[in-house]
């Protein structure tokens, strides 16, 4: 079958001319498309239901066109209708489903640029890349990216061939904008599960809305192999309702106070300690003190004596008198002050934590995870680039839930395709072939 005729210039002076243009290639795709939509159209008419009352033979009573949105333009399918003998009963296309106005693979792409860039964008990305011909409204992407987030959020796990012996599993929170009335900020609740073996899932979901956080954890550790002999470690960042979330979803064990929130901490003080003033003995010397028992201090820290930390913080009240009358300049308030505030903080925080604190660089040794620093990745990467930065979005509940949704399963490599994939899914029978972004 001809579907175009394309000429092009023998002289390549002219690079532009060299191949096939964006528009011709679009304009052969959709060619094609129909070419091969129609061949497949007439095989099916030729089919035959029997009559789902009496089971009696059917006939061809006419032809009716359902036009459909895929990928490489809007396609008309012809399908006939048929009327049965023996009952006069009306049967319709064998095999057809009544509801599809797009096939699956234009409906799956649409939300993955979607959940990759704003809806207006990957409009545009459409537009420009293929030959479609429906579905390029940004309402209509939007609308496509909610329903498959719908059905993302029910999906049952498939648990991978190998079961993991451990997983580590870590969560944290972020916020973002809300349009909701009454509401200012939309709690978002993120996190990352790990096995043994370097695999990977991140998972999502906006606090009061349809979806479950246990259940999704639970979903999640089983799409990565949890078994009744998998060892589970929970991290948090001292937060006690993700503490009850992480239990509620079967981490049994206590949750470990990630390091990584309290080297936060600790940095904070040892900034503020080096910017003290020198300009007396007294104040040399107490600063000296002062920063050799903030250096002592993340020592103890790091080799689970949270509790001997006390000791440290007492010699720092001790010697931070000598810094009194500090003044204040015009863009900045005092850094001995800086220090007693952050030094208070952090002493309410590790009385608070101290149960789940515990000797992180033992942990580290054997080579086992110590904190959440990557959780905080995840936030950023999962929920910020899209929704918060340098974006003036504002965002309903189930909206950003459900885009959510989609978001994960981009990354985690169980929507489709590799593109924007950053982890291969668990049950990847090829890991070594999946994309990472």
């Amino acid at each position: 079958m001809d579907v175009m005729e394309i000429a092009r210039p023998g002289d390549l002076s002219d690079i532009a001319s060299l191949g096939l243009s964006l528009a011709e290639a679009k304009q052969v795709l959709a060619a094609i498309q129909r070419e091969i939509v129609g061949a497949q159209a007439r095989d099916h008419a030729a089919r035959r239901p029997s009559c789902r009352s009496c089971g009696g033979a059917c006939h061809v009573k006419d032809y009716r066109q359902r036009r459909l949105a895929t990928l490489f333009g809007e396609v008309t399918v012809r399908l006939p209708r048929f009327r049965c003998v023996a009952c006069d009963g009306i049967e319709s296309g064998v095999d057809w489903p009544s509801y599809g106005r797009s096939t699956p693979e234009l409906d799956q792409l649409q939300a993955h640029l979607s959940a990759l860039m704003t809806h207006r964008t990957a409009a545009d990305v459409l537009e420009q890349m293929f030959p479609v011909d429906a579905g390029k409204d940004h309402e209509t992407l939007r609308r496509h990216t909610l329903t498959l987030g719908e059905q993302l959020r029910h999906r049952p796990a498939i648990a991978p061939a190998k079961p993991a012996a451990a997983i580590s599993v870590s969560v944290d929170a972020t916020f973002i904008r809300s349009c909701e009335k009454g509401e200012r900020h939309l709690e978002v609740t993120v996190g990352n599960a790990e096995t043994d073996a370097g695999g990977r899932q991140v998972f999502a979901a906006v606090a009061g809305s349809e979806t479950d956080v246990v259940a999704l954890i639970g979903r999640t550790l089983d799409r990565v192999g949890r078994t009744r002999a998998t060892v589970l470690t929970g991290f948090t960042d001292g937060c006690a309702g993700l503490r009850l979330t992480l239990t509620a979803a079967g981490v049994t064990k206590p949750p470990i106070l990630d390091g990584f929130h309290i080297a936060m901490r600790l940095q904070h003080l040892e900034q503020t300690a080096a910017a003290l003033s020198t300009d007396t003995p007294a104040r040399q010397e107490a600063k000296a003190v002062i920063v050799a028992e903030a250096d002592r201090l993340r020592w103890r820290l790091w080799n689970g004596k949270a509790k001997d930390a006390q000791a440290s913080i007492e010699r720092i009240r001790a010697v931070i008198h000598h810094f009194r009358g500090e003044p204040d300049s015009r863009r900045s308030i005092a850094p001995s002050r800086k220090l007693w505030t952050a030094l208070l903080a952090l002493d309410g925080y590790l009385v608070s934590q101290a149960d789940w604190t515990v000797n992180y660089a033992e942990r580290h040794r054997a080579g086992l995870r110590v904190g959440t620093a990557i959780t905080e990745g995840t936030a950023n990467f999962l929920v910020n680039r899209r929704m918060n930065k340098s974006q003036q979005m504002r965002w309903t509940r189930r909206g950003a839930d459900l885009l959510l949704q989609v978001r994960c399963a981009v990354y985690n490599g169980t929507f489709g395709s590799a593109f924007g994939q950053r982890f291969s899914p668990a049950n990847d029978t090829h890991p070594t072939l999946a994309a990472a972004a």
